[in-house]
């Protein structure tokens, strides 16, 4: 009777554990060290031990009692953290710089766990940039068919005719791409200094991309700045303030993302 008891509780433990087995991509993403796709790369590359033997072999699952180290850095079980940041001009967009220069995370500096921006804005852009040790969720939004509205407001030099702001809707060239807008919209124009302000909506993230497309039809932009993405915005925010996504924020962002990708 112990015996069988024994035996059944035995099968009960190993049926719970492997119901709680999880890819160790996946594990690597959640802990916050990178990208799910990234984490393959470095699995790959010999870089992840499981209970001290290297794996290189895509599809191995661990339980959450498997020691897990990357680059001999045991990982730990960090509590997933989402901040939406107003990012100033001139702060690079990234956890480090090799020329010194203010990074994005010096503007979280209580913040303990390790975040990363999700995508980039350019050094003399400002606005509003999600930052988060998620991987799996940063990796799905920057994800090309991810797509989320991305509003832009620029300070122009000139002032753009409607059908020549027609064509960022049709495509622009430049450096041998492509570039699209959803929308356009003129919010102001000044005639007697030559300027304009312009509302432009993406769902595309290329480099330096709303500054290319204006550019190339010779509008330089003056001031740059991203306003909102999707239903998240800068309402109440100055430049270089920042705060945690609500429960509700987070979800609707994690919804969006796995719909894109079904």
């Amino acid at each position: 009777m112990l015996a069988r008891y024994e035996k059944n509780a035995g099968k009960m433990k190993g049926e719970n554990m492997e119901q709680h087995k999880e890819r160790l991509q996946k594990v690597i993403a959640h802990s916050g060290v990178t990208s799910r796709r990234k984490a393959e790369t470095m699995i790959e590359e010999g870089h992840v031990k499981v209970n001290g033997e290297t794996v290189t072999t895509l599809g191995v699952k661990v339980t959450p009692s498997d020691r897990v180290e990357v680059d001999g850095v045991e990982l730990t079980k960090e509590t997933r953290v989402y901040y939406l940041l107003y990012k100033p001009r001139g702060v690079i967009s990234a956890v480090s710089d090799d020329k010194g220069r203010k990074v994005v995370t010096d503007l979280l500096p209580f913040v303990e766990q390790r975040v990363y921006p999700v995508g980039r804005l350019d050094y003399d852009t400002s606005g509003l940039l999600l930052l988060t040790n998620d991987g799996e969720l940063a990796q799905l939004m920057m994800h090309p068919s991810y797509e989320m509205d991305k509003v832009y407001v620029a300070k122009i030099k000139g002032v753009p005719t409607k059908s020549e702001l027609q064509q960022f809707k049709r495509g622009i060239k430049s450096e041998g791409e492509v570039l699209k807008a959803v929308n356009t919209n003129i919010i102001s124009i000044n005639k007697e200094k030559q300027q304009s302000i312009i509302e432009v909506t993406l769902h595309e993230g290329k480099n330096r991309q709303v500054r290319r497309m204006f550019e190339a039809l010779n509008y330089p932009v003056m001031k740059l700045k991203r306003e909102r993405y999707g239903f998240l915005s800068l309402r109440g925010m100055t430049s270089g303030d920042f705060r945690e996504l609500t429960p509700h924020e987070v979800k609707q962002l994690r919804a969006h993302a796995l719909d894109q990708h079904k």
